[in-house]
């Protein structure tokens, strides 16, 4: 094991450094210029040259690339065009929410998913099959922004349980940390709470149709015994797989959610930051997201060791 997780950490590193020159020359050969962005619309031609000549971007792309490369290579993400601070300040200061929403909107997810989905599977073919089918068509139709605003209204405005939007640190106290997170966890788990029941049902039926899951009945062992020690643990792979992904996605940013709630998540960052064409933002974005998508990956894989011992690397 120890071996399988060294080769996929090396092999993570031609594969961000081939995100990182694809993400550099994306943006410089793209039309648009930060320079022009940067001057106003009033600016002389003198102006700009003397801007992409600050910014560098008058050297030739190889140049560039260089520099970058090895400012990040000593943990420099370079400075934002736009704003004129450290790319790595600004993604510290927007990191903390997205990761406590993603984090509750997978936990919330999981212990609302999973359990539907093993009951749908056991109770194949029943109203409690189709009911729990049905929620799960709703979570995937509904667009998320209309589900934030119903939530809003109903929650925040009507009853005025929670904040109708912002965000506040877990530094300042649980409580207001939690009841603000309450109801963007809820709007970002009814599709993630849809996806992970569907996938459940469709393993646990699978699995309940193996030989061993009948020899376990035959010996009389419990109905919850045979779900949860037997079917479930042979079914979580594929579930597995898909809570990973939607952790990696969630922990990225999900931009509509953020701007519903008004959170000051990386997902608005990387969306500014590309209106703007701002390089450096943009780059370490891209790459940061990269990064979350290798790690991901490599602990789904050993995730599934643990889940089946019939796997090994």
């Amino acid at each position: 094991m120890l071996g399988y997780l060294l080769r996929r950490v090396l092999a993570a590193i031609p594969v961000m450094g081939v995100v990182a020159l694809f993400v550099f020359l994306l943006l410089r050969l793209t039309p648009g210029d930060p320079a022009a962005i940067l001057a106003g619309d009033n600016a002389t031609p003198e102006q700009l040259e003397r801007i992409r000549a600050s910014l560098g971007l008058n050297e030739p792309l190889y140049e560039q690339f260089f520099t970058w490369i090895n400012k990040l290579l000593h943990g420099d993400l370079g400075v934002s065009l736009i704003s004129h601070v450290p790319v790595l300040k600004m993604i510290s200061q927007r990191v903390e929410p997205s990761i406590s929403i993603a984090l509750s909107t997978i936990t919330l997810s999981i212990l609302v998913a999973v359990p539907l989905g093993v009951i749908a599977a056991w109770k194949h073919g029943t109203w409690i099959d189709r009911f729990v089918m049905g929620l799960s068509v709703v979570g995937f139709s509904v667009p998320v922004f209309v589900i934030g605003y119903v939530l809003i209204q109903i929650f925040a405005i009507d009853l005025r349980w929670f904040p109708v939007q912002g965000f506040k640190s877990i530094s300042a106290g649980f409580g207001p940390f939690l009841e603000r997170i309450v109801l963007p966890t809820c709007t970002l788990s009814f599709i993630y709470v849809a996806l992970i029941a569907r996938i459940t049902r469709a393993s646990m039926l699978d699995v309940l149709g193996e030989d061993y899951v009948r020899t376990a009945r035959a010996k009389g062992i419990s109905e919850s015994a045979v779900l949860l020690r037997h079917a479930l643990r042979n079914a979580a792979v594929p579930v597995i797989t898909v809570i990973g992904s939607g952790f990696a996605l969630l922990i990225s940013g999900v931009v509509v959610t953020e701007s519903v709630f008004n959170l000051p998540g990386v997902g608005r960052l990387t969306v500014d930051a590309v209106l703007a064409r701002d390089y450096p933002v943009i780059q370490a974005m891209i790459l940061l997201t990269s990064g979350i998508y290798v790690t991901v990956n490599l602990l789904i894989d050993v995730a599934y060791t643990l889940l089946d011992p019939r796997i090994r690397y």
